[in-house]
């Protein structure tokens, strides 16, 4: 007897008692053991529902329910394969069998039945049951097997989706670890990195424990030769995956650290998987180590399926396409970066005077910008989300001066009216020299002619006082430390009338341009007398029409006439600081050339927002700044960060040659006049104060003379309006 046929469970209905006790003593008979017997026919759908039969002997008649209706109702929820139905029928009606078979019978058998007929019926049916249950189940496996892999291979795709898509070094690591375990299903997961110094670097797990800080070398240090002792190195050094199954019997590694590791924590691997990351072309750039494959069922470490190691390796390389295009982005957006800060330092390095300017802004720009998206108040709509947002502000400060490259650096650094090149004063006091050695002549020539010593030497005394007192003054009209009155213009203007004599040609020695701009002179005979404050027409610089600006960018500042005038009484009659009209609009002139460079740019679009922070700084709120007279709706928070970050930084800067440096409580004096004219956002100014920032910044950047008490209390609270 067939052990399957033990196993087997059949169902006997019969509605009279002798026939059914008939069926199971004939099944139990032929070594049938687990049969049950049943006379209701009610009962069998039902019990069919409840508990798992091989086979179902069914009487055709039998009151309550035929035999055909139930086979009927049994088929809709039963296939034929799954529930053979052997039908006993007492009637010779063919047309009833044929009616039993037509609805889903799979045999008959007629009563009275022979046990032998029965039992080779029975036999066969159940068979045909067992053929069809092995390919069922066999098919089912193939389609798990199936199954199983579109869903690792749909897993690949969407890891290979998610890694490309992934700009953040810790989480695309995150990601390749977690992605390997999944796709494994193991217990964790270490990932190394070849370094420069050709050593295997830590870089990840999927476990908690600490990383180690040691490097695993991959060449001896002695002998330069490879070591391939540890399984790590070893595929690193060859390019090839390797399977551990038990790390106990394992000979060919030293795998030392990994059982000082499990000592360490208390973990215990059995089974490794370490597989190399290359590049297309060989390149080595890590290791992924996978441990302890685990059993879906039980949970227990089991060695890993050889058959899942060209799926690891397709993650590997997916994962060496995302780390290299990320290691490429990262260099790009570290070459930008360093390529603009040397941009800003060079602008910088320009001069002696505005050194650090640029490196300075970013630095208080960023903690302001710090403190107003951490402001839950005021500012709870502020937030910069992501890295690349604080990186675009970032660059955006870093640039603010960008277009300073064009502007002329005695410009940039003019301390004194007459500074162009050089301090023109001293053109000036030799003038005043030669006019002292004249009066000196005058002197001697008086004595000579006869008059008396005291009157000569009286009228020379006088003289010279006058020069030393005259040169004195237009030497302090020079420097722009105070306004110029109108007693002031009025002495300068007489001053400049007075002549001096030259005697030598000053047409020699010129450059080309110099020549050019005198050639519509007059030449006059030598000796020739000369103002002694010139404004001459070689002073004037034309501007050059062929450099107009262009409108689309919305540009609105008044253009000067001329590129420049370098005449001498036109630079000392400034009435406030050093520069003339034309000088002002220069300097004014660079946001121009960072708005036309910045903007003529192609940023990604993670840094569309550059050319906007970087140009925006000398806007107000009152729509009276420059270069656009840009109005408080048109001015984002950071754009009025930069501009209080620009005006403190200028205000205490202690490296100007033009002025002293203010101290903190003056900066911030004039920081809340622009406050109170509306000029600068009011709640961005008091979140300087009450945060303290200015503190911070003052220690950081400024003397320790400049650092003095600030009473915020008088400049915190609502704009007074007068």
């Amino acid at each position: 007897m067939p052990v399957s046929q033990k196993t087997h469970r059949i169902l006997a209905c019969d509605n009279a008692d002798l026939d059914t006790a008939f069926l199971l003593s004939m099944l139990e008979a032929d070594g049938y053991t687990n049969v049950t017997g049943i006379n209701d026919a009610r009962e069998v759908l039902p019990l069919l529902q409840r508990e798992r039969f091989d086979l179902l002997v069914l009487d055709m008649d039998m009151p309550f329910i035929d035999g055909v209706e139930l086979t009927r109702l049994i088929r809709e929820q039963f296939s034929e394969a799954n529930l053979p139905i052997l039908v006993i029928t007492a009637s010779a009606d063919k047309e009833a069998r044929n009616l039993a078979l037509f609805h889903g019978a799979n045999d008959y058998l007629s009563k009275p039945v022979d046990s032998v007929e029965t039992s080779l019926r029975v036999r066969n049916l159940l068979t045909i049951r067992n053929i069809y249950k092995g390919q069922q189940d066999t098919e089912q496996a193939l389609e798990r097997q199936v199954k199983t892999r579109t869903a690792k291979l749909d897993m690949l795709i969407r890891t290979g989706i998610m890694m490309a898509s992934e700009h953040d070094r810790t989480r695309l690591l995150d990601q390749i670890l977690l992605e390997g375990q999944k796709l494994l299903q193991c217990d964790g997961a270490t990932l190394y990195l070849v370094t420069d110094d050709k050593t295997l670097r830590f870089a990840h797990r999927t476990r908690d424990d600490q990383l180690p800080v040691a490097e695993i070398p991959l060449y001896q240090s002695d002998t330069g030769q490879p070591d391939e002792r540890f399984v790590s190195t070893y595929v690193a050094l060859h390019n090839t995956p390797v399977l551990i199954d038990d790390v106990a019997l394992e000979t060919r590694f030293d795998l030392s650290g990994t059982r000082r590791f499990d000592e360490q924590t208390g973990y215990k691997t059995i089974s490794l998987l370490t597989v190399p990351l290359a590049s297309i072309t060989g390149e080595v750039l890590g290791v992924l180590q996978f441990m302890n494959a685990l059993d879906t069922t039980t949970g227990q470490a089991i060695p890993f399926d050889p058959g899942m190691l060209h799926l690891v390796q397709a993650l590997a390389a997916q994962a060496v396409v995302a780390l290299d295009n990320l290691q490429l982005m990262e260099a790009q957006e570290q070459l930008m970066d360093n390529l603009f800060q040397m941009i800003a330092t060079a602008i910088d390095a320009k001069s002696p005077y505005t050194g650090r300017h640029c490196n300075r802004v970013p630095e208080l720009a960023l903690m302001l910008a710090q403190a107003a998206h951490d402001d839950q108040t005021l500012f709870a709509d502020f937030r910069f989300e992501t890295a690349d947002q604080w990186r675009e502000f970032k660059m955006g400060a870093w640039l603010h001066d960008c277009g300073k490259v064009t502007t002329p650096e005695y410009v940039i650094d003019k301390a004194t009216k007459l500074e162009t090149i050089n301090n023109r004063i001293h053109e000036i006091r030799t003038r005043f020299e030669v006019l002292l050695r004249d009066a000196e002549i005058s002197r001697l020539l008086a004595l000579q002619a006869g008059q008396s010593a005291e009157q000569a030497n009286a009228q020379y005394a006088a003289r010279a006082a006058q020069l030393q007192d005259d040169f004195a003054f237009l030497a302090a009209c020079n420097t722009g430390t105070r306004p110029l009155s109108a007693q002031d213009l009025a002495r300068l203007t007489q001053l400049a009338a007075g002549t001096w004599l030259r005697h030598f040609d000053d047409r020699l020695g010129l450059s080309v341009a110099e020549a050019e701009r005198r050639a519509n002179e007059s030449v006059e005979p030598l000796p020739v007398s000369e103002p002694l404050l010139a404004d001459k027409p070689r002073h004037i610089f034309e501007r050059d029409s062929a450099h107009q600006i262009d409108p689309r960018y919305g540009f609105k500042m008044e253009v000067p006439e001329k590129l420049y005038n370098h005449g001498e009484l036109y630079n000392l009659s400034v009435v406030r600081g050093t520069l003339t009209l034309e000088e002002r609009f220069k300097i004014n002139e660079h946001m121009i050339s960072t708005v036309m460079m910045l903007e003529n740019m192609r940023f990604p679009k993670s840094l569309r927002r550059v050319p906007e922070y970087a140009s925006t700084h000398h806007e107000t709120l009152t729509g009276t700044g420059y270069p656009r007279r840009l109005g408080s709706a048109e001015l984002s928070i950071p754009s009025r960060i930069m501009a209080i970050a620009d005006i403190f930084e200028a205000l205490t800067a202690p490296d100007r040659p033009y002025k002293h440096p203010n101290t903190v409580s003056e900066a911030i004096k004039v920081l809340f006049e622009l406050k109170q004219a509306g000029q600068i956002d009011a709640d961005l100014f008091d979140l300087f104060l009450s945060s303290r920032l200015y503190v911070t910044y003052a220690n950081k950047f400024l003397k320790p003379e400049q650092i003095d008490e600030v009473d915020i209390a008088a400049y915190l609270g609502p704009v007074v309006m007068h």
